[in-house]
């Protein structure tokens, strides 16, 4: 099997879970929020109980910041294991 780069795969998760959350903040920031999860939960047959709040920078990009550097860790050591398994 091949090995992989667990800095790569570290990356790799990084920018999926950090993107996801900007594209959140993003909806937040617009205004669609609070209709985009209300007809999720519609749509899962939940009642909608939350409310969005107000955008805030600092708090988008702290999101964002946390998501990239958990996915870059979870990444990094998937990649580590897998190379580890190949042995």
């Amino acid at each position: 099997m091949l090995k992989i780069s667990a800095s790569r795969a570290g990356l790799v998760i990084a920018v999926l879970m950090g993107g996801w959350h900007l594209l959140w903040s993003v909806l937040v920031l617009l205004g669609w929020a609070q209709p985009f999860i209300d007809f999720l939960f519609w749509l899962h047959f939940i009642w909608p109980v939350y409310v969005i709040e107000p955008f805030e920078l600092g708090r988008a990009l702290f999101l964002v910041a946390l998501t990239a550097g958990i996915g870059y860790g979870m990444g990094a050591c998937f990649g580590l294991l897998w190379n580890r398994l190949q042995r």
